[in-house]
């Protein structure tokens, strides 16, 4: 019940935080352009850029290939899925969408001068996927990591031959990403050569630490099903065939150390399938991240709960591969929770939980100070006041402290 009631609290304060950004007739903006010259390709390269509100923090960093098409629905996937709202999902992420100059070229793994229902025109660039790969690990890691506060850890994201893309790099290019969402990848392509190689990758080479999540859509035409489409020969089946065959060498081979998971959604098309799969690869690699609290958890009078806080995020750390704290508006609020129940002992770690990981905000203090208001102790309180209004002026905290500065006199 007291999870439940601090859900409905923080949906409430993000209904109200809308809803006045709706009055004030102020723009909902999610991300930004930005662009780099890569001279790889030969080209200007624009891209939409997603980074989380947090102060001093570093980010995991999404990318996702046909990035104006995924962009939107990824970002406010994430979004909602670390918002704080009592139990996050998964960490707040930069998300950086590349989109396209030349789709055929860059997404393809070797070049072909025919494929069905392709003309000449459509495959007469094929085959670049190398350079544009080049083009990532080599210019836009660079620029992201030197202009976004970016953490060691990215996710590649890609769907159709996108996802023939993210294969690409898990099998050729391993070390470049640590997480890979490959949705309906195009495995067909020039003769299933990808899917061959793949195959005989998977057997021999390690991937230790690395995670891939395989989405595959219902392709299918009606009166068929999985036990008779493994059997079919007909060219309109290869696409579902080809990723078949790629989700039977990954389960096959599980001596490699890859963390494989993949799905069949049989109520999905090609078309629909990124955002299920997305939804369902950001649960499976990242099923360790939410914190599991009881109701006991609630009414802890010893400061117990703020430990398991302290314990879950070093683990949480430890697997993602550097340090992570817990969010400073969720430490902050669970804070004025244990202080409105007078479990001042449990509040008072809460605050002081948050000056240790956020000594440069002002609100640490501002709420440290408040708790010395509820437990009567106003030199301390005041102490607090200025620290917080040394770091950044406040009209609310100015007031909270002239009111306790006239009381002494």
């Amino acid at each position: 019940m007291k999870k439940t009631l601090i859900s409905l609290a923080f949906c409430l304060l993000a209904n109200l935080v809308f809803a006045q950004g709706k009055e004030d007739n102020q723009s909902i903006v999610i991300g930004k352009t930005d662009s780099i010259r890569s001279k790889i390709l030969g080209e200007q390269r624009k891209i939409w850029v997603h980074v989380p509100d947090g102060a001093n923090e570093k980010y995991p960093v999404v990318y996702l290939l046909d990035g104006d098409g995924h962009f939107s629905s990824v970002v406010g996937m994430i979004q909602q899925l670390s918002t704080i709202n009592g139990n996050m999902m998964c960490p707040k992420m930069i998300v950086i969408g590349i989109t396209n100059t030349d789709r055929m070229r860059d997404l393809t793994t070797s070049h072909i001068s025919s494929a069905p229902y392709m003309d000449s025109i459509m495959t007469k660039t094929t085959g670049g996927g190398e350079l544009f790969t080049a083009f990532i690990e080599k210019e836009l890691f660079p620029h992201i990591d030197s202009v976004y506060p970016t953490a060691p850890y990215r996710i590649l994201i890609g769907h159709s031959l996108g996802g023939l893309m993210v294969i690409n790099t898990l099998v050729n290019h391993t070390n470049l990403f640590n997480s890979y969402v490959a949705i309906d990848p195009s495995m067909w392509w020039d003769n299933e050569k990808l899917l061959k190689q793949t195959q005989r990758v998977l057997a021999e080479k390690k991937f230790e630490g690395k995670s891939l999540y395989l989405g595959i859509a219902n392709t299918m035409e009606e009166g068929m099903d999985i036990e008779k489409i493994e059997n079919d020969t007909a060219e309109d089946t290869q696409h579902i065939r080809s990723i078949l065959a790629l989700q039977s060498a990954f389960e096959k081979n599980k001596q490699n150390g890859l963390n494989y998971r993949g799905k069949y959604y049989p109520h999905d098309t090609h078309g629909s399938a990124p955002l299920i799969t997305e939804y369902d690869a950001l649960r499976v690699f990242f099923d360790f991240y939410p914190i599991k609290l009881t109701n006991k958890d609630f009414t802890d009078s010893t400061g117990a709960i703020v430990e398991k806080y302290q314990k879950h995020f070093a683990e949480i750390s430890q697997k993602m591969g550097y340090p992570i704290k817990p969010d400073e508006g969720e430490i902050n609020y669970m804070g004025y929770d244990f202080l409105g129940k007078k479990m001042y002992k449990t509040a008072e770690r809460f605050f002081k939980l948050n000056i240790e990981n956020y000594d440069g905000s002002y609100n640490v203090y501002d709420s440290y100070g408040d708790y010395f208001i509820a437990i009567g102790d106003k030199s301390n309180a005041v102490t607090q006041f200025k620290k917080a209004l040394s770091i950044m002026e406040n009209e609310v905290t100015r007031k909270k402290l002239t009111e306790l500065e006239s009381d002494k006199e």
